[in-house]
């Protein structure tokens, strides 16, 4: 009788419905899990799936103070608390590796599982992606170092409840993109602590101070300092960008465009380069190099300080570059991309590259 009577929530209510409000499981809030309200939801079906425990719908009730449990509107919000859906570890994956990367300070290698609490560290010429349950990519350039402080994964659902802790350099996340939808995913620095709601974003920090860039989706920001140990939250929404200073105070403001990129061509010495119309309010361009079109799997990474740019690859095969303006504020634009091939390599009789005794291959210099 309480079944068919739950049931009847949404039958009953008067809705107003919009495409984008349809959403799935949509990330996290503090200490809470945020589902947004779809047609044909019951409260005992969510707590079944989320909670596995069905009775938990009475406590789903009271946490989101639902006075009328027939009137579940669509699009609406429902707060889940953590502590009611019970987890199991999850297995996250080095799916690449290039240059120098440890993991607990032992060399990581492609393959190799990152376990929670585990920290990666990558040195000056490394390159991580890490790959989670769910499918979400990491990438963690040069010069980085994040701890994976919490990977579990929903009991009842297929979503990560996932903490990372960046301590220095910076980290570029590709959430859920099979597009399941968001359980817990938290980049947190010194400064601040960001919840991805969406599906893409990139976070710096040095340390005091952080930037954020919101590519897909979007991003709740709360600045978090020794003096403000809980800010308030802020959202910033794709295509804008956000600067967090010592002092924990947020600059929001819109990312510069992608360049404009010619055909790339040869500039010698085993080197590319591609015309790039500057950008107005660029101080700098950052150039990196990966062998995948997504620009995870990444090889090179330079920072030029005019459009005048360089880029290579140690071996044979398509590669990409991604070029990004970056502004006064240290914040990052969107990307563009261009093809190129890699280097010459000098191949035996059997048509095969000739190696190096660190994994590299012999190259032909074009001059």
């Amino acid at each position: 009788m309480i079944w068919r009577f739950i049931r009847l929530f949404v039958a009953w209510s008067t809705i107003i419905v919009s495409p984008l409000a349809m959403a799935q499981p949509a990330g996290a809030l503090g200490d809470d899990f945020i589902y947004r309200i779809q047609q044909g939801d019951t409260l005992i079906e969510l707590a079944t799936l989320y909670t596995r425990n069905n009775a938990n719908w009475t406590t789903l009730q009271r946490h989101n103070t639902i006075a009328d449990p027939q009137r579940l509107i669509i699009g609406s919000e429902l707060r889940i608390p953590f502590a009611v859906i019970p987890e199991i570890p999850a297995q996250t994956t080095a799916i690449h590796v290039s240059g120098q990367a440890d993991v607990d300070g032992s060399p990581l290698r492609v393959g190799m599982p990152v376990n929670e609490g585990s920290t990666v560290t990558t040195a000056t010429d490394g390159f991580v992606t890490l790959q989670l349950s769910d499918g979400t990519k990491l990438t963690l350039p040069r010069g980085s170092a994040t701890q994976l402080e919490r990977l579990r994964q929903f009991e009842g659902a297929a979503l990560t409840d996932s903490v990372l802790r960046v301590q220095r350099g910076e980290i570029d996340s590709h959430v859920a993109p099979a597009g399941q939808g968001v359980g817990r995913f938290e980049i947190r620095t010194p400064v601040a602590v960001m919840g991805v709601r969406g599906t893409r974003f990139r976070v710096q920090t040095s340390g005091q101070s952080a930037h954020s860039e919101v590519l897909d989706g979007r991003v709740r920001i709360q600045p978090q300092t020794a003096q403000r140990p809980s800010g308030q939250p802020v959202a910033v929404a794709a295509g804008y960008g956000a600067a967090i200073g010592a002092d924990g105070k947020l600059n929001v403001q819109p990312l510069l465009p992608a360049p404009q990129l010619g055909e790339p061509h040869r500039a010698g010495s085993g080197l590319w380069t591609a015309p790039v119309t500057p950008v107005p309010g660029a101080v700098a361009y950052l150039v990196q190099v990966s062998r995948d079109a997504e620009g995870l799997e990444l090889t090179s990474s330079e920072r030029f300080d005019t459009a005048d740019i360089r880029f290579s690859a140690r071996r044979p095969g398509t590669h990409y570059a991604t070029v990004r303006a970056i502004d006064a504020a240290g914040l990052s634009g969107r990307d563009a991309y261009v093809a190129f091939e890699g280097a010459n390599a000098l191949l035996s009789g059997s048509g095969q590259p000739i190696l190096l005794s660190d994994g590299g291959v012999v190259v032909l210099t074009d001059y």
